[in-house]
């Protein structure tokens, strides 16, 4: 029996071909398949009770009935929604943003995580369809990340209140810079923890050099093109002046981009946002102080503005969205399933972010924080 017929012959009624390949997937290590040659009655009698182990543990492991066991964590379970806290009607949703934002998905060694801004957005929409969400909670804990994943977040925060008419309230957490804070700007009400760091205002170009390394080990890198500009960027070589320049430009539009978003939404007289605009990092209280948010405090106290502004009663339910229940949830889980929680996963692969995050390209990132995840 070849692995299509094993499949067809153990799938059963609501189940279908995708779900039972991905538990063969998940549980490669279990051989699916015996191939029993008896040679005589002693042998066939005992090939006989290996094949009625080996049958109840596949019936137990991919029958109708039996648990799903996961070697690896799997992305693939719905969203469902959890309640915190709270029993009244009207709703309050927790969104957590952790981590550095970007479009790509999240790599393991042994299988891939979906990206945040996948994350998020699959939150969002899904609140678009619940009515009874009258205010947004984004907890932000993020150095910012690629200049178009935070745009791309941003313009789904600003279609969310949009389409709904919900109240948004950013809570930072240990970090909400550059682009965790670009993210942030379309809130009613920004808090932020008095340990916070925010500011970053700025865009920063990282590109890999092995030039040098290159010229000491004697490899070269032979490119022809069609323009004097084609290769621009490459790690292969030392920028030109005019490259340089060209460059330059992009990286100043774009930190334009971020101070005119920022001029949009905040109540900033202009030689502050001048100020701001030197991208250095600030606290709590400092970035209060220059208008860049609305309050220092706690994560309750922007639960309790966020229902305040929403005008619902103070015991309105806070929700969360999560692909696994977790007991003794709290506003401070900030993963939505088992495999983003500590311990939870029987094998944790993750490589730190510093060795993943390589590319080239335009950021709205504060790198220290990036290097720290």
């Amino acid at each position: 029996m070849g692995p299509r017929n094993f499949v067809k012959h153990f799938r059963c009624k609501g189940q279908s071909r995708y779900s039972i390949r991905q538990r063969l997937d998940s549980l490669a290590v279990l051989p699916y398949l015996l191939l029993i040659k008896t040679q005589n009655v002693k042998e066939d009698k005992m090939r006989k009770g290996i094949v009625i182990v080996a049958v109840g543990m596949v019936l137990l492991l991919f029958g109708c009935q039996g648990p799903k066991i996961r070697l690896f964590p799997s992305a693939a379970d719905p969203l469902q929604e959890h309640t915190l806290e709270g029993t009244a009607k009207g709703k309050v949703l927790v969104i957590h943003i952790r981590g550095t934002i970007s479009d790509a998905p999240r790599r393991r060694l042994v299988s891939t995580r979906p990206s945040m801004v996948q994350e998020v957005v699959s939150q969002l929409r899904k609140a678009q369809r619940d009515p009874e969400i009258k205010a947004l909670l984004l907890k932000i804990n993020s150095p910012g990340g690629s200049t178009t994943a935070s745009d791309i977040l941003y313009n789904e925060i600003v279609a969310f209140k949009q389409k709904t008419g919900a109240k948004v309230v950013v809570a930072m957490m240990d970090v909400a810079a550059s682009g965790g804070y670009y993210i942030a700007l379309p809130a009613d009400h920004i808090l932020a923890h008095p340990t916070t760091i925010t500011g970053s205002v700025g865009v920063v170009f990282l590109r890999p050099h092995v030039a040098g390394l290159m010229d000491k080990i004697g490899v070269g890198v032979e490119v022809r093109k069609t323009g004097r500009n084609k290769d621009m960027g490459s790690p292969f070589r030392q920028a030109t002046p005019e490259e340089i320049q060209i460059i330059q430009n992009l990286i100043d539009r774009l930190g334009d981009r971020f101070l005119d978003r920022i001029a949009a939404h905040r109540p900033i007289e202009p030689q502050r946002l001048k100020e701001i605009s030197n991208a250095r990092i600030y606290l709590a209280d400092d970035a209060l102080k220059l208008g860049m948010i609305d309050r220092v405090g706690y994560l309750q106290e922007a639960v309790s503005e966020a229902k305040r502004i929403a005008e619902l009663p103070e015991n309105a339910k806070v929700i969360v969205y999560r692909r696994t229940r977790f007991p003794d949830d709290n506003l401070y889980n900030t993963s939505t399933s088992q495999y983003e929680g500590q311990g939870v996963s029987m094998v944790s692969l993750d490589l730190p972010a510093f060795l993943t995050f390589h590319q080239a390209g335009f950021y709205y990132l504060w790198q220290p924080g990036a290097m720290a995840e």
